[in-house]
């Protein structure tokens, strides 16, 4: 294995291929009107992320992997399952990004790799989709956006959940008003594991267990939360002020230096306070949002949201014209579930239309939405809290990151 402003969700059509016209039809502008143009695309890591990917894509024929690369023989052996005859296989990352019939590169390396192989991947004029968290620390991060901004490749970080329509439905609820003045954010994504891998032998044990371990990986925050930093710095529009935050090794007693739990609290503007937590020995509601406001709360999980309501308040509205969705008068906590629906009726994985919006920003040479300066913020702000949990010092976001 290798080792702004807030944007509405009509914004967001209007700047993006992603659109829910073209992805019912899967018909992504100039990819739908010239075959020649697909994106030919190359996979760099194939453990656990990578072989999620392809199971996700495999049966899309507008995401087309062409070449494959691990530096384990045995993930690039299972990485042949994934291919046909034409298909090509790397060892080395350096000699796949130097050819020249890829267009495109997706990274799927562990989090210490990201940077080299972004460099490279520029170097050799390849559009890149890379995994969150974006880059290692935040020299990296802020050097990779400088570079980028240089260059005219499509550069896309794999916050998938910005391409999910449940976001856009709370998104949506809350520029309606319905929570009123938001004061609290409360996520959390917990797992019950020990996250570790088997090995054959003591040499392994950093290669193929490198999440635990300070020197390749960010720990809870860079593999797990980073996802739900993403979601409120998008929805509140902003990125944190500061953060302040508490850690430990107090379970998984097992030679790991990479934190079994986490907990951080980062300050937005007017004081919202977004409180995020990650342990590693109990999975009871595993992934959660919880945003609260004067007026109502939403409980968002992973694939549903549930909206509940302050006391005395009276009818609120419709959601949107498209769903039909109406709330009436409800009773104090009394919970509502909120309908939405995927953009193509087809209930795929966020990674698809994901990189779907990758491939068509590719052929019609657009921007994609969770681009550079996305991924640059989310990284800062994850290694903030790291820092923050690592010296017992509140981190503060400098004018520099900006």
């Amino acid at each position: 294995m290798y080792h702004k402003k807030a944007i509405t969700r009509r914004k967001f059509i209007s700047r993006s291929a992603l659109t829910i016209a073209s992805l019912s039809a899967l018909n992504l502008t100039s990819l739908a009107q010239d075959k020649s143009k697909k994106v030919r695309l190359a996979l760099i890591g194939c453990g656990q992320r990578g072989a999620g990917i392809i199971s996700v894509t495999k049966n899309n024929p507008e995401i087309q992997f062409v070449a494959f690369c691990d530096n384990d023989p045995r993930r690039l052996a299972q990485a042949k399952k994934w291919g046909n005859a034409q298909t090509q296989y790397y060892a080395d990352y350096k000699k796949l990004l130097a050819q020249a019939n890829i267009d495109a590169v997706v990274i799927a390396s562990p989090l210490f790799l990201h940077y080299p192989m972004c460099l490279e991947a520029i170097k050799n004029k390849k559009h890149i989709y890379v995994e969150k968290t974006m880059s290692f620390n935040i020299k990296e991060a802020i050097s990779l956006s400088q570079i980028v901004q240089k260059t005219d490749l499509v550069f896309q970080v794999g916050h998938q959940y910005r391409y999910y329509d449940m976001y856009y439905k709370v998104k949506e609820i809350i520029d309606k008003g319905w929570l009123g003045k938001i004061s609290h954010i409360e996520s959390q994504y917990n797992r019950n594991s020990d996250w570790r891998r088997p090995v054959l032998n003591d040499q392994e044990e950093r290669v193929i267990n490198w999440r635990l371990y300070k020197e390749f990986s960010g720990g809870l925050v860079a593999e797990l939360c980073a996802h739900q930093i993403d979601v409120v710095n998008w929805l509140l529009g902003s990125n944190p002020k500061k953060v302040m935050g508490l850690g430990g090794i107090d379970y998984w007693k097992d030679g790991r230096d990479t934190y079994d739990n986490i907990r951080v609290i980062y300050e937005y503007e007017d004081g919202i306070k977004s409180c995020v937590t990650s342990v590693s020995n109990n999975q009871h509601n595993s992934y959660n949002i919880k945003i609260l406001g004067s007026k109502g709360t939403l409980d968002i999980k992973r694939s549903s949201v549930y909206f509940y309501p302050e006391p005395a308040k009276k009818e609120i509205g419709t959601v949107d014209g498209v769903s039909g969705a109406t709330l009436e008068v409800y009773k104090p906590g009394e919970a509502k579930e909120i309908k939405y629906s995927s953009p193509d009726g087809a209930d795929r994985d966020p990674t698809v239309y994901a990189l779907l919006d990758f491939v068509s920003c590719i052929a019609n040479n657009k921007k994609p939405f969770c681009d550079v300066n996305v991924g640059k913020n989310v990284a800062i702000a994850v290694h903030m809290a790291n820092t923050a949990i690592e010296t017992g010092n509140t981190q503060y976001w400098k004018e520099e990151y900006s």
